[in-house]
């Protein structure tokens, strides 16, 4: 036991001397490792920093050349327009140098001409304004007896018979044709199925009979004459839209404030329709067959249009036949007279729309539409506005005379009448805020519906008195006209 424990110590001592020396060893080998590794990252990282260093230089040079070149090209450019500068410099010095010249040649040529004028009537003992009047009445002495006798001498030969002719070709037209002719009035008659109606028309407290005055823009009288009412305005489209209303409302059979709106909205349609069918019609009875659409609209809007009590489609279409059958007599373009007299007035279907004379809303009419220029100046000269520019248009203007001179063709107290009416609306039209103004009881009343957004209660009632001033000084009128401004707020909304 004792000899084990020596060898033992030893064996220990022995052991720990060779851990010690291993451990050394192997931190010596990891020391050695780790240098290694921090040697090739620092190589790495130098030579890194090389290549950036390079790539920078690189680009430096690469970006001071791309300066360099384009320093060039702006010096160049700088060159190029200095060059430029003193050329147009010098050009225009030399246009300089050559309006001198030109002004210089001007003056003497002009010193020449009066130099030459002034010989020249030296030389004659004239000046020129009298050797043009001398010239002149030499040849007037010389050819006037000649001319004289020969005027003479035509006027007894054709005289009477142009003018027989000229009366046998009249004559023989307004012969040919003959169309009853009747003015129309300011009132229309609207015959009702029964007595009843008149109530439902009237409504609660007035209600309906408002309405229909007001979406309709006419009065309505409903009196003691039986089964019928009549509605009054000077405007006939007007009148025909609250008749074709009613007849709608009679056959629904609801008479209610919105109901007469909405039929008198499907009256104006319905009317923009039965317009064209109107117009088509009266083309087809002279014989004209290729006019555009809107023309024929147009046309169809005069039959509701009046001149002088006289209806201006009627006077129109009866204008094309008598200009039809003169220009035939006298070998003229029928087709262009006809057009010319059918589309003479075609103005007056927007003159209350538009400002200008109907000749000359008519021409723009008919050129917007591409009408032969032949038919525009055939047309345009029945007022004189414009010259006769062709056999046609003599003919157009001779058939409008006749057709308005016939006894009870027009009725001038009439027309003045609805134009102070029209006058009346356009001054309480021409405010601002105003939407709608009508002329009732022959122009003793004009009720004016303004935009609620826009006219207070106080402002209606200062829009009154600015209106009611505004006529007493533009419009002459016996009596007094009442100024009836109404203003109506609505509130709609849809439950969906």
């Amino acid at each position: 036991m004792s000899a084990i424990i020596p060898w033992a110590a030893g064996a220990l001592v022995l052991g720990i001397v060779a851990g010690y020396f291993i451990r050394q060893s192997l931190a010596s080998k990891r020391a050695a490792s780790a240098e290694n590794q921090a040697n090739i990252i620092i190589q790495k990282a130098k030579d890194e920093a090389a290549t950036l260093v390079e790539n920078t230089r690189k680009e430096e040079r690469e970006h001071k050349a791309q300066l360099e070149k384009l320093e060039e090209r702006i010096l160049k450019k700088e060159e190029m327009t200095e060059k430029r500068s003193q050329t147009l410099l010098e050009r225009e010095s030399k246009l300089e140098q050559s309006e001198v010249r030109v002004g210089a040649v001007k003056s003497e040529v002009e010193q020449l001409q009066k130099k030459a004028l002034a010989d020249l009537e030296k030389i004659a003992n004239l000046s020129v304004d009298d050797a043009k009047k001398k010239l002149l009445k030499e040849v007037e002495e010389s050819y006037k007896n000649d001319l004289v006798n020969a005027v003479q001498r035509l006027e007894k030969e054709k005289r009477e018979e142009v003018e027989k002719k000229s009366l046998d070709i009249i004559t023989t037209a307004i012969q040919r044709y003959a169309r009853s002719n009747v003015s129309e009035l300011t009132t229309s008659v609207f015959n009702l199925p029964n007595e009843d109606l008149k109530g439902k028309i009237i409504g609660r407290e007035g209600r309906n009979i408002r309405a229909l005055e007001r979406a309709a823009g006419v009065e309505i009288i409903v009196d003691e004459s039986p089964e019928n009412v009549v509605i009054s305005s000077f405007d006939p489209l007007r009148r025909e839209i609250a008749k074709l209303a009613l007849e709608k409302l009679v056959k629904d059979g609801r008479f209610q404030p919105a109901k007469i709106e909405e039929k008198v909205e499907e009256a104006r349609q319905d009317m923009n329709k039965r317009m064209y069918e109107i117009g088509e019609q009266a083309a087809f009875e002279v014989g004209i067959v290729d006019l555009p659409k809107e023309i024929i609209q147009l046309l169809g809007r005069l039959h509701f249009r009046t001149s002088y009590g006289q209806n201006v489609l009627t006077h129109s279409i009866e204008m094309t036949h008598i200009s039809g059958m003169i220009a035939s007599e006298l070998g003229a373009n029928v087709e262009v007279t006809k057009k010319g007299a059918l589309l003479h007035d075609i103005g007056k279907a927007i003159s209350h729309e538009v400002e200008g004379t109907h000749v000359e809303l008519g021409r723009k009419i008919l050129s917007k539409y591409g009408i032969n220029q032949n038919v525009i100046e055939a047309m345009q000269s029945h007022h004189e506005e414009y010259p006769y520019a062709t056999p046609e248009s003599y003919i157009v203007a001779a058939a409008d005379v006749i057709s308005a001179a016939r006894p009870g063709a027009r009725r001038d107290s009439i027309e003045n009448y609805l134009k102070r009416l029209q006058d009346l609306e356009k001054i309480a039209i021409g405010f601002e805020g105003v939407k709608n103004a009508y002329a009732l009881s022959a122009g003793r009343e004009i009720r004016i519906f303004v935009t609620p957004e826009k006219i207070d209660d106080f402002g209606a009632l200062q829009l009154a008195k600015n209106i009611a001033t505004k006529i007493q000084s533009e419009l002459k009128y016996p009596g007094e006209i009442k100024v009836n401004v109404i203003r109506e707020m609505r509130a709609v909304e849809y439950a969906k």
